[in-house]
């Protein structure tokens, strides 16, 4: 009896443990405090970084960057145009946090006067709520967002583990079976 009470206070201290896991994050955008800037290269682009990261609803996007600069949320065609003048929103102080509140793209331009045609600019693509819980162990990898239309591209592959959301929601499963069976 004693150790069957000890092996369910073990099950839901490791419940509680592994919620922790599938919480939404803040993300540095780029990584570093210093990344909304005009890129120097192609390969310094902030659309490397974010089709390199899994975002889901919840996640934060948190921005620096100096004060005469901006972080602008716009719709596709003003993101391809790089047209300023009607935002969705608008930061300018500096420390923009945005937290993604819907699935698919959302697109994000410097409000710096010729920034955004130099590069400066970003897609962001959060995963759908089907696509954050009930991924396969198996997934093939999105494709970068294009930013102009064009032909087609071969799919490209790769397999994947489970993140930590996944891991994390199936071990709960397991375990609410586990302590559900012993009591």
């Amino acid at each position: 009896m004693a150790s069957s009470r000890a092996l369910q206070h073990s099950i839901v201290t490791m419940f509680f443990l592994f919620c922790s896991f599938i919480e939404a994050r803040e993300l540095l955008v780029g990584g570093n405090t210093d990344s909304w800037k005009v890129p120097s290269s192609q390969s310094e682009s902030l659309n490397q970084w974010a089709q390199r990261s899994r975002f889901i609803i919840g996640d934060t996007l948190v921005w620096k960057y100096s004060s005469d600069d901006s972080v602008l949320q716009v719709t596709r065609k003003d993101y391809l145009n790089c047209d300023v003048s009607s935002p969705i929103a608008e930061y300018r102080d500096g420390n923009a946090k945005i937290a993604l509140t819907r699935s698919g793209p959302h697109y994000f331009i410097s409000g710096a006067d010729g920034h955004c045609e130099k590069g400066q600019k970003m897609i962001v693509v959060v995963l759908s709520e089907k696509h954050m819980f009930f991924r396969s162990s198996i997934v093939a990898l999105a494709p970068s967002p294009m930013e102009l239309e064009g032909p087609a591209m071969a799919p490209t592959s790769g397999v994947a583990g489970l993140g930590k959301k996944e891991f994390g929601v199936s071990l709960m499963v397991v375990l609410s079976i586990v302590a559900f069976v012993l009591m």
